[in-house]
């Protein structure tokens, strides 16, 4: 049977069909395409005439990428649309994550897999549809997450006893089933993993860093001491954090959420906080240590090894495609998407050029021994071999799409057993190289240390901006100073919650967190004037 979703306060979200338009491409990469600007920060819900007309005529025109510089917001949803890595769903606020965007949701997971397996995590699955009960249990959770709920009353044509929750997350009905798997001390620690979609009726959208329904994949761990369940929490952070600096060049600054900030139903939160191209935060993944909260809302025992009933202690931690948005915004230009090596699709796309009908066979010949090559030694490469289209356009294609090395193979090349290779990361002649050999080991090495070299100038160049757009700040001034400049804000604290909110509302910032990497010797609160442990960083985000 199919349930229906009655969410009669929300009816309006659905979005109208829209007739959809290929996409166009000239030599600066113009395209007639659907853009993403239902996704930009208005409510969900239906658009006004005037919106409705605004988008009408993005649609219509031909348009090149917005430069960043000129609207972050515009360039980020022109570069979503350009590089095919998602479309509009139906309804308003969720998306559909085309072929490329998934190849990128799976590279992440590719290398996540095997750091859980590797930790003792193992894979599962649970049902999408949790009982309302199950959320009210934990009271702090039902009133964090209550806002964002999607609710099915409907199912078979009848209204059903109990209303059901679409997952928003699952920590209540993991607790649920752990309860039922837990008896004693041997069955810990109890740790999974799963790979699913979570919805949240989120009020204001951005594709793949906010919408109504994303992936992600979520681990939940029950252990028989506070020490243990810590340890996995910091454990899962700091596997987090290798995978932000490591395979997307994201230098994520790693730390303990504040109380507010904290998850709802943890005790602590921890994070990795990334600064985007606009200087804007994300929060790219948690790690959340839930003490005994749910074990004690929903009875999950066991049986200790002198007998006594304890409760389990827990965690929980995940990441999501939200991570796909980090890169565009953290790596793209005004070309469009930039591309890590290690977690792009395609590493190498081979373009062949020839003029004469009496070239092609040679051409296309070579660039398929290149290809053969490269593949052997386990590069992702491309060979673009159609006939449709120009070289030129092929090369802005590519770019746009983040590809992180060009080869080019033309007579010329073939006569002299050589190719020319392009980086994306270096745009125009200063990135090409003449004259490579096609040699196979010749080729290959050279092409796996430009991938290695384009994979550690990325961070590089990510680190460099996030570190001189970090201002260290000693008094409340300081702070808003440094907020109001576009800047991140990193100075003692000891404040109140109240302090804390006050910040939130006069500035715009957060504390993104308190930072593992923290500063010795004496500390006084920027806000209160007394003494402070910690330095905490504060920044407008997403």
């Amino acid at each position: 049977m199919v349930a229906s979703l009655r969410l009669p306060s929300l009816t309006s979200l659905l979005f109208p069909a829209t007739t959809r338009y290929p996409a166009t491409f000239r030599r600066t990469v113009c395209l007639r395409n659907r853009p993403l600007s239902g996704f930009a920060t208005a409510p969900s819900g239906t658009a006004s005439p005037e919106t409705k007309s605004t988008e009408v005529d993005r649609l219509r025109s031909d348009r090149a990428v917005t430069p960043r510089s000129q609207d972050f917001n515009a360039w980020y949803l022109d570069v979503i649309a350009s590089a095919e890595l998602a479309d509009y769903g139906p309804v308003r606020g969720t998306m559909v994550i085309r072929p490329y965007g998934y190849a990128i949701w799976e590279a992440i997971q590719d290398y996540l897999n095997v750091k859980f397996k590797e930790t003792g995590h193992s894979n599962m699955y649970f049902p999408q549809f949790i009982p309302y009960s199950f959320i009210e249990k934990e009271a702090s959770h039902v009133e964090g997450f209550s806002p964002e709920l999607a609710l099915v009353t409907v199912g078979g044509g009848k209204e059903l006893e109990e209303k059901l929750v679409v997952r928003p997350t699952s920590e209540t009905i993991v607790n649920h089933m752990f309860t039922q798997w837990i008896h004693s001390y041997r069955d810990l620690p109890l740790m999974i993993n799963q790979w699913a979609n979570v919805t949240r009726w989120e009020m204001r959208t951005k594709p793949f860093i906010r919408t109504l329904e994303f992936l992600w994949q979520e681990g939940h761990t029950a252990h028989a001491t506070p020490e243990e369940a810590e340890k996995e929490a910091k454990q899962m952070i700091e596997i987090y954090t290798r995978f932000a600096f490591e395979q997307t060049a994201i230098p994520v600054i790693p730390g303990r959420k504040s109380k507010l900030e904290t998850f709802a139903g943890a005790d602590i939160t921890y994070t990795i906080e990334a600064m985007m191209g606009d200087r804007k935060a994300l929060q790219a993944g948690t790690s959340h240590n839930l003490g005994q909260n749910f074990s004690r809302a929903f009875g999950t025992q066991f049986a200790d090894e002198n007998g006594e009933r304890q409760h389990v202690w827990q965690t929980s931690w995940a990441v999501s495609t939200r991570f796909i948005g980090g890169i565009i915004m953290t790596h793209g230009d005004d070309t469009g998407l930039m591309l890590p090596p290690k977690i792009a699709p395609i590493q190498v796309v081979i373009v062949p050029i020839w003029k004469k009908d009496t070239e092609k066979s040679g051409v296309l010949s070579a660039a398929s021994s290149v290809k053969e090559a490269l593949q052997t030694a386990g590069v992702r490469v491309k060979l673009d071999d159609t006939d449709q289209r120009t070289p030129g356009w092929k090369f802005n294609f590519w770019e746009m799409k983040g590809i992180p090395l060009r080869i080019e193979i033309g007579p010329r090349d073939v006569s002299s057993n050589s190719v020319v290779v392009s980086r994306r990361d270096i745009p125009g002649r200063a990135g090409k190289v003449f004259g490579i050999s096609m040699e196979p080991s010749t080729l290959v090495a050279y092409v796996k240390e430009k991938l290695d070299e384009i994979q550690s100038s990325l961070l590089e160049k990510a680190l460099s901006f996030r570190d001189s757009n970090i201002v260290d700040v000693n008094s409340y001034d300081e702070l808003k100073d440094a907020i109001s400049s576009g800047k991140w804000a990193r100075g003692p604290w000891s404040a109140s919650d109240a302090d804390e909110q006050r910040v939130k509302e006069e500035t715009g910032a957060t504390i993104r967190c308190f930072p593992f990497e923290q500063t010795q010797g004496t500390k006084t609160c920027l806000m209160t004037g007394n003494p402070a442990e910690e330095v905490a960083i504060f920044a407008k985000s997403y």
